[in-house]
């Protein structure tokens, strides 16, 4: 038992170790990866690109209900974006998909005669209406690495109408192959250096440049700012190979207000539908969680004919579809950070802290083994070799001390020792089968000494040597059995 408690310290001090080392190397990277319960919400808003506050209205849109009157209208109105990212199949240890349903809806807007209206949505399987509250809706479908958040081809697609009931979402979806951009996630360990980013507007990669480091919340961020270039989205077709509903249009010039040399008002002008934007993101760099978003869109229709012979009012013509600064919202902030901090919270315990604690008291537990071993090393040293004269040296044989023969009176040779021995052995036992006078409730060999006979030391005289005669076989040996209770003759 003394060595099993000796080994314990030395076997929990191995064992903590071992997690020290262990841990770095096993937990941490499974804790690196896209988590496979990923439920991300966000939310922005359209603030004023100045910054300041009171704008109810800071963003403006084309009205669509303005496709069947005599003039094209752009009102101004206060919009939300909502985004949730979930993941969803195929996912694996080595792969996620993450879908994205975003929509754009209209909180608010000022019509022509000034007045606030505040427009409802229309159920998802109803027929919506030109004032209805839903902007734009489409839902994104990315496959990407667990360990670097880059796209793997898995899946890459965009759904930009609702799915009818047994219809496959994939019927109406448009592929995007080669996407290789970070989207909703950034990889880990970013570094301050450019990155590719995917702009699901205008369907292309753009590259976001490293701006600067700030703190968000307590939570270190990379800043990262990218200029998507103006895109024709006509030419990005719908699932059914397509021009997307609302990206081309043609009307009479007089509806679009364009007046000038070369152009008459019932002259049939199209224009077409272009994007620009321009995005910020701040990335938290050890997970890659970004924390914060801003987004300027500007979506406009201008001729996609550019050359000298389209009339220059034509060519110069721009009308908004949509302009606004798009923020994220407070509370998304908050929780984004909140999520990234203790994601870092994590990292930081099983790579750091965790492998130090153990490792110092694996080393603690180690040191207290040894040093219990040497002590014992040296105690067994200084412990001197039992004598042979010790009674307990000869213990563990199994022999009562109390077997040792008293010393006689006896001075002759070690036959006549062991003759006295013998002789003591008799008299015990004739003083056992006699029943003895000891005192009541002792054994015969509580006091054995008292038993023996004592006998007389040999003459120096060999002459005087006594020499043993049997007794006749007669009637006077009856005085040689005494009776029991008479104790014997010395």
């Amino acid at each position: 038992m003394r060595r099993l408690w000796l080994a314990l310290p030395a076997f929990l001090g191995a064992a903590c170790i071992a997690a020290a080392i262990a841990i770095p190397l096993f937990l941490v990277p499974q804790l690196r990866v896209v988590p496979l319960d990923l439920d991300i919400t966000s939310v922005a808003t359209t603030v004023p690109e100045d910054g300041s506050t009171g704008d109810r209205y800071p963003a403006r849109i084309f009205d669509r209900c303005s496709v069947g009157e005599r003039r094209a209208q752009v009102v101004d109105a206060h919009l939300s974006q909502q985004r949730r990212s979930v993941i969803v199949e195929p996912s694996d240890r080595r792969q996620a998909t993450l879908q994205s349903a975003q929509t754009v809806q209209i909180d608010r807007y000022r019509d022509a005669d000034g007045n606030e209206v505040e427009p409802t949505m229309a159920a998802a399987d109803a027929e919506r209406e030109c004032n209805d509250g839903l902007l734009t809706a489409n839902i994104d479908r990315v496959s990407v690495n667990r360990s670097t958040s880059v796209p793997n081809g898995t899946v890459s697609s965009l759904q930009l109408e609702a799915a009818p009931e047994g219809v496959n979402p994939d019927d109406v979806s448009v592929q995007l192959p080669d996407r290789q951009g970070f989207q909703y996630k950034f990889g880990f360990d970013v570094q301050k250096r450019s990155y590719l980013y995917y702009d699901t507007n205008t369907r292309q990669d753009i590259t976001v440049d490293f701006v600067g480091e700030s703190t968000i919340d307590g939570v270190t961020v990379y800043e990262f700012a990218g200029e998507v270039p103006e895109t024709d989205v006509s030419n990005l077709p719908n699932a059914q190979g397509q021009a997307s509903l609302g990206t081309m249009l043609t009307m009479p010039a007089s509806w679009w207000g364009i007046t000038g040399r070369g152009v008459a008002p019932d002259d049939d002008v199209t224009m077409h539908r272009y994007a620009t934007a321009t995005r910020h993101v701040w990335v938290e760099p050890q997970t890659g969680t970004i924390i914060d978003g801003r987004e300027d869109q500007q979506q406009y229709f201008r001729s996609p004919d550019q050359s000298d012979s389209n009339p220059a009012p034509i060519r110069d013509f721009r009308m908004d579809v949509l302009s606004a600064r798009f923020k994220w919202s407070d509370d998304t902030v908050s929780a984004q950070a909140a999520r990234a901090d203790d994601y870092v919270g994590q990292l930081r315990l099983g790579s750091f802290w965790l492998p130090l604690i153990l490792g110092i008291v694996g080393v603690a537990l180690l040191a207290l083994w040894l040093l219990l071993w040497w002590r014992g090393r040296r105690r067994d040293d200084d412990t001197p070799p039992p004598s042979d004269e010790d009674p307990d040296a000869t213990a563990w044989l199994d022999e009562p001390r109390h077997a040792k023969p008293t010393e006689t009176g006896a001075t002759g040779s070690g036959a006549a020792g062991a003759g006295a021995a013998g002789l003591g052995a008799a008299g015990a036992g004739a003083a056992a089968g006699a029943g003895g006078s000891h005192a009541a409730g002792t054994g015969p060999w509580d006091q054995p000494t008292e038993k023996i006979p004592r006998v007389a030391s040999a003459p120096a005289d060999e002459s005087s040597t006594q020499s043993f005669t049997p007794p006749p076989d007669d009637d006077e040996t009856q005085r040689y059995r005494r009776p029991s209770s008479e104790p014997p003759a010395e």
